[in-house]
C-alpha cells in the first residue's frame, strides 16, 4: 500500500491506493484507534480517501514534530511506502539542516537523501502543486485521450462532441476510448480531492483569507 498524508493542524487527510482493496478496513481499524474518523470516500477500486481529526499532538517522536521544532519548511504531502517514509522540505540555511539530521539521528531514526537541490528563494513556487504531482500517474493514451476530449469541446456546456463522435474521429473504438478518458479523469480527481477536502474544511472567512484581490 501507498499513502500520502496531508495536514493543516485541524485535519489529517490521508490518500491510500493499494493492489488489494480488502486491505483498506484493516488499516481504517487502525487509523481509528489514533484519532476521529471525519469523512471517507472510495472509488470502489484502489484508491481511497480518509479524513480524520489531527493526531500530530498525540504523536511524541516523530519526524513531523522535529521539523516542526527546527528552522525547516515542510512541504506536504509525506508519502508512506515499503516501510519508509519520504519528506520534502525547505531549508534556508545549511546549519538547521545538519542540525535537523543530527537531532532524529540521536532519536534512533534511519534516514537518506535522495535527492537535493538548491533553493531559488521563491517559497511560493516551491508550494505550488507541481505538474509531476498531477500527471506523473497518467499513460501516454490516457494524456491523449484527455486532450482530445477538450480539443473537441467535451467538456463545453453544452458539450459539443460526445464520447462516440471523438473516437470515430480518433479511428479508436469507443469502449476503448472512453476506457482512457475515465481512467484519466479518475486519476486526476484523486490526486485534486486531497486539497479540495483540505479546502472544503476550512471557515469561510479563512476561504476569502486565501483569495488575491486586485
Amino acid at each position: 500500500m501507498k499513502m500520502f498524508f496531508w495536514c493543516n493542524n485541524e485535519y489529517d487527510v490521508i490518500e491510500m491506493i493499494a493492489e488489494k482493496p480488502e486491505e483498506y478496513s484493516a488499516v481504517m481499524e487502525e487509523l481509528s484507534k489514533i484519532s476521529k474518523i471525519v469523512e471517507e470516500s472510495s472509488d470502489q477500486h484502489k484508491v481511497h480517501i480518509v479524513m480524520k481529526t489531527c493526531a500530530c499532538s498525540t504523536i511524541e517522536n516523530s519526524v513531523t514534530r522535529y521539523i516542526d521544532e527546527s528552522t525547516l519548511l515542510h512541504v506536504s504531502p509525506i508519502i508512506y511506502e515499503g516501510g519508509w517514509e519520504y519528506y520534502r522540505i525547505i531549508a534556508f540555511r545549511h546549519k538547521d539542516l545538519e542540525k535537523f539530521f543530527k537531532n532524529i539521528e540521536e532519536k534512533g531514526f534511519v534516514f537518506d537523501v535522495l535527492r537535493k537541490v538548491p533553493f531559488d528563494g521563491f517559497i511560493a513556487s516551491s508550494l505550488t502543486l507541481t505538474a509531476d504531482s498531477l500527471f506523473s500517474d497518467l499513460t501516454e493514451k490516457q494524456m491523449s485521450a484527455l486532450l482530445a476530449a477538450y480539443n473537441h469541446g467535451y467538456y463545453r456546456l453544452p458539450r459539443k462532441a460526445d464520447v462516440s463522435t471523438i473516437a470515430g474521429r480518433k479511428k479508436v473504438p469507443r469502449t476503448t476510448f472512453q476506457e482512457h478518458l475515465k481512467k484519466a479523469e479518475n486519476k486526476l480527481i484523486a490526486s485534486l480531492v486531497p486539497y479540495i477536502m483540505l479546502y472544503r474544511q476550512a471557515p469561510e472567512e479563512k476561504r476569502k483569507s486565501l483569495k488575491i484581490t486586485a
